[in-house]
């Protein structure tokens, strides 16, 4: 564990819940600088509460926040502060576990053609499965609609548990939507190219085939040539950095969260399929004895468990000296964790933002949106959750 995690004392603040409207929770004056570089200061603002674990969270280019929330359902907070529900149909999705409505993420060209994509559990009868599904929101954000029903499907599931279900969507700089995949629990999966799940995969927004460029793209099976990579257990993150570089977040076993960077064809080093097919947590995350050239993470939590999961770069000279930082939600270690890269991907700095540590209890997305502002989500359960913005102020 490093010397910044081990010092940084929790705070205990109490969150107070006051229904679907803006609440400023805390102004945050400038603290000292972990580095000769200043600080930037930023407010803090309760922009939705009374929440069941809210997985996901994007905004318009109106500046309209649309959010979802594991158990069910689409919502909308407006730019006048009001936060409703968007009509929508989850009459097949299946929520267990860690498995239910994740993922979101706007289609690149949403202001002309109002698509969004999801992530999701489906059930039909007896049959679970993971579904991506695109969907269309009228200009009045009142409904969304079901136009790609699946775009992706097949996407396997732990149907008992819901366990290691994943499951994020970001777009990378040439339109192609990546999905990132858990792996169920199941010890087979991850190196199976022939699997979908315990991978990163690249798709055709539009069709749900593979994307142009994918590694395996001629194979003779087709969930393998909608492979990007391969190897993972719970990969719950995706955030594209500003040069172009594609970074996926992932849960360890009982140690090694890991952050890493996304490349073509190549394999992360998970594979706990164990003795008579069961499933073996004790192996490495990356193991390189099996795997001498599996990509090693770029950065790893390494003793501890943080359940490291939502993450997004940070953007703007409104940031200072954060610009271009990566920004990391945990679960577990109930924090924000701030990260730096050299311009291969290798790891330059990293610090927990005390702001965050035990103070809004566990984390799960953190999203930059179009006003520059970053939005958090917490996932303490019960209707208890709520949305924060985070917004530079000097």
């Amino acid at each position: 564990m490093s010397a910044v995690r081990r010092n940084v004392s929790k705070l205990v603040v109490s969150v107070a819940l006051a229904g679907l409207v803006s609440v400023v929770v805390q102004s945050v004056p400038a603290a000292a600088a972990p580095s000769a570089a200043a600080r930037p200061t930023f407010s803090i603002t309760q922009i939705a509460s009374g929440l069941t674990i809210p997985w996901d969270v994007a905004q318009t280019p109106d500046g309209t926040l649309i959010f979802d929330q594991r158990g069910g359902g689409l919502s909308v907070r407006r730019t006048n502060g009001t936060v409703a529900a968007l009509s929508a149909d989850f009459s097949d999705l299946f929520s267990t576990g860690e498995t239910g409505l994740m993922g979101l993420v706007l289609d690149p060209g949403f202001a002309n053609n109002r698509r969004l994509y999801t992530c999701q559990g489906h059930q039909a009868g007896a049959d679970k499965e993971i579904q991506v599904i695109a969907w269309t929101v009228d200009t009045g954000y009142t409904a969304a609609t079901r136009v790609a029903d699946p775009l992706l499907g097949d996407i396997p599931v732990n149907a008992s548990t819901g366990r290691h279900g994943g499951c994020r969507l970001r777009f990378d700089t040439t339109g192609s939507l990546m999905v990132s995949t858990g792996d169920n629990a199941v010890g087979s999966f991850p190196q199976n190219v022939a699997s979908l799940a315990g991978k990163i995969l690249r798709i055709n927004p539009m069709t749900g085939g593979p994307a142009a460029g994918n590694p395996r793209i001629n194979a003779a099976n087709p969930n393998t040539r909608l492979m990007w990579n391969y190897g993972h257990r719970n990969p719950q993150g995706l955030a594209l950095r500003p040069n172009g570089q594609m970074f996926n977040i992932e849960h360890g076993s009982f140690r090694d969260d890991e952050v890493n960077l996304v490349l073509k064809n190549r394999n992360y080093g998970w594979d706990p399929n164990g003795a008579g097919g069961g499933y073996d947590e004790s192996v490495p995350m990356t193991d390189l004895q099996q795997f001498p050239t599996a990509k090693t993470a770029s950065w790893t939590s390494g003793p501890t468990t943080d359940a490291t999961c939502g993450a997004t770069f940070l953007v703007g000279r409104q940031w200072g000296s954060w610009n271009g930082s990566m920004v990391v939600a945990q679960l577990q270690g109930e924090s924000l964790l701030r990260l730096t890269f050299g311009r291969s991907g290798q790891l330059t700095s990293e610090e927990l933002i005390p702001e965050f540590t035990g103070t809004y209890g566990r984390l799960r997305t953190a999203q930059l949106g179009t006003d520059g502002s970053l939005y958090l989500t917490t996932a303490n359960g019960g209707g208890t959750d709520v949305i924060l913005k985070v917004t530079p102020t000097g």
